[in-house]
């Protein structure tokens, strides 16, 4: 494991689950936090999650499972945080031990409410975590292909890339590759953007609008989130590399991507408020469409059309139809 230590998963969803599989591939043990007491009671009687990917069984004999966050926190040197982002400040503000010297890897994939921040910068300004010790995971990946040892692509990212190498280790496995980047902000913003994305690209196949529409509408996201990136976070990048454009793709076109399928429903005429109640599980678009623009407007500007007609139809109460005929007069 080298410098990684001892390591805790925090979170009990689907990812967390899908990560810490891989963990345990390599790691004679992990530590994992889990809320609710009943839920790893019963996880530890059937040796699988008992809501998340549960057809998964573990050897729970080599996990130690703790139901408070700080006891979890306190006895791992690396945190994998996979909190569904509009839960993760609640969660991650009970942690009250040092984080100061402990690596941070964020798998939220969103940002964080009412701060609009990135995870990364969070941990840094809440904990004062060194940027050398903060990490974290991009795509293209879907925990469900993770689970079902389907092959699956990984971006670690850290400022220092032995330690994104190790990472790397202690996930690695036949059917799964890695990548290794020092874009930590920009890989963060692109998982976020390419779920606000998905949510577009289903509006438009629930309105049964066609694939060439979809095409174009992906095709100008990219450049949409490459604007937005390399604005608030300057770096030389190529936008085509898996972490942003893979991510991107697998988002708005598979099957088990909950942000496609959340954006579906109201594309076929649900309101936001009953496509939400319908999802069993969060789509972290919703939150960071309203995150994004927010930042976008207040700092960089930039010319986003397809977040602000997302933003549009969420958060106003446009109509999809007519907020898709501003990106193409033709659309009907």
């Amino acid at each position: 494991m080298g410098g990684l230590g001892k390591i805790a998963v925090i979170g009990a969803g689907s990812w967390a689950t899908a990560l810490a599989r891989l963990l345990l591939r390599n790691n004679d043990r992990i530590i994992w936090y889990v809320r609710r007491p009943e839920r790893i009671a019963e996880f530890v009687r059937n040796r699988r999650n008992p809501v998340y990917l549960t057809d998964v069984t573990f050897d729970t004999e080599r996990i130690d499972f703790h139901s408070d966050i700080n006891v979890a926190a306190g006895a791992a040197d690396t945190l994998v945080v996979a909190i569904p982002s509009p839960y993760f400040k609640a969660e991650a503000e009970k942690i009250s031990v040092p984080l100061r010297d402990k690596n941070i890897v964020s798998a939220v994939k969103g940002i964080v409410p009412d701060d609009n921040m990135i995870v990364t910068d969070w941990f840094a300004s809440r904990f004062g975590c060194p940027e050398s010790s903060l990490l974290v995971i991009g795509g293209p990946c879907h925990a469900e292909e993770v689970a079902l040892d389907h092959l699956s692509y990984l971006t670690i990212g850290c400022s220092d890339t032995e330690k994104a190498r190790m990472f790397c280790d202690a996930i690695s496995g036949l059917k799964l590759r890695t990548i290794v980047s020092d874009d930590v902000a920009g890989i963060e913003y692109g998982a976020v953007l390419k779920n606000v994305y998905a949510i577009a690209s289903g509006m438009i196949d629930g309105m049964k609008a066609g694939d060439n529409f979809k095409a174009m509408l992906v095709c100008n996201a990219v450049r949409e989130m490459r604007r937005f990136i390399d604005a608030v976070a300057p770096l030389r990048r190529d936008i085509c590399r898996s972490a942003y454009l893979g991510d991107l793709l697998v988002t708005c076109y598979s099957l088990f991507s909950r942000n496609h399928n959340f954006g579906a429903m109201i594309g076929k005429g649900h309101s936001v408020k009953a496509a939400k109640m319908e999802m069993e599980m969060v789509a972290e678009g919703y939150y960071g469409t309203r995150c994004i623009h927010e930042i976008n407007e207040a700092g960089p500007r930039v010319d986003m059309p397809i977040l602000d007609c997302v933003h549009s139809i969420l958060y106003e109460g446009r109509n999809p139809r007519e907020a898709f005929h501003d990106i193409d007069p033709l659309f009907s």
